[in-house]
């Protein structure tokens, strides 16, 4: 990366972190990838994309073959070395490497055929975890991994081509009438969500509305061009301005609370790009 890079220094603070957990790139000598948020192997790729690191730079390359060595060959990712493996954790590791740009790996074909089988029937994807017990609510699916499998299948020839896709739409589309909490992990449409957040990290109205934005199926309902409206009304001379970050990186300069972010702006200019 280019020492003109205006965010060079949150880009050293991101690396700074690299071995916190024991072992390089952010995770665990066992290879636990979402552990130690937010500086998990998975959010720090991110973080690093959204700074304006280049994907065939040789930390993202060398953080691409850590997660694809957690792949099975039935398509599923095992983020911890224990336990079950959630839909979640696919869905979040599958996206992050297709925003890596790496959509057309073989392997990854086998995961987005993998995460179309085991859809929900509400069009969502949920995990069997019940942390909150098994109320009416947790048979719905959750609303967060279900909007990040939209994120990840935007990369892919699946957008505006796959019905089982617009089924997705449709089931986040109704989350915003529903706006009580939802799915096993009780995931809601309130105060909270209304906060716009970044870097995409949380379930919110400003991810919500940007990966939304991608699909046909939402663009012209109703529902989407009030997210959208409730969006722009918190718009100050244009820019996004973030209203929750999460503590341990509120020193960024990128992402700075009640601050106008100048890349956060880039991402709701692709929003009106993909609208219009």
């Amino acid at each position: 990366m280019s020492r003109e890079n205006p965010y060079e220094a949150d880009v050293e603070k991101i690396l700074s972190h690299r071995y916190d957990q024991g072992a390089d790139y952010w995770t665990t000598p066992d290879k636990r990838l979402s552990k130690g948020s937010p500086f998990s192997t998975l959010d720090c790729v991110l973080y690093l994309l959204e700074l304006g690191m280049d994907p065939s730079d040789p930390v993202l390359k060398e953080c691409a073959e850590l997660i694809f060595s957690t792949w099975h060959t039935d398509g599923r990712f095992k983020l911890y070395p224990k336990g079950a493996i959630y839909p979640c954790h696919t869905i979040n590791a599958a996206n992050v490497l297709c925003q890596s740009g790496y959509a057309d790996d073989v392997r990854l074909q086998q995961t987005f055929r993998h995460l179309l089988t085991i859809q929900h029937n509400d069009g969502g994807w949920r995990c069997n975890k019940f942390s909150y017990g098994h109320g009416i609510e947790t048979e719905y699916s959750n609303p967060l991994p279900t909007l990040n499998a939209l994120h990840m299948f935007r990369f892919t020839d699946y957008i505006n081509n796959e019905p089982a896709l617009d089924q997705a739409v449709d089931f986040l589309l109704e989350h915003w009438t529903i706006r009580e909490p939802i799915g096993p992990c009780h995931f809601g449409i309130g105060t909270l969500f209304m906060q716009v957040a970044y870097p995409f990290q949380n379930y919110n109205l400003f991810l919500y509305v940007y990966v939304l934005s991608f699909y046909h199926r939402a663009k012209d309902d109703e529902r989407f061009l009030e997210a959208l409206a409730t969006l722009q009304s918190k718009l100050v001379d244009g820019k996004i301005v973030v209203e929750r970050v999460v503590p341990k990186l509120a020193k960024l300069s990128f992402c700075q609370k009640d601050k106008p972010s100048d890349l956060g702006t880039l991402r709701y200019n692709e929003i009106l790009k993909n609208v219009l």
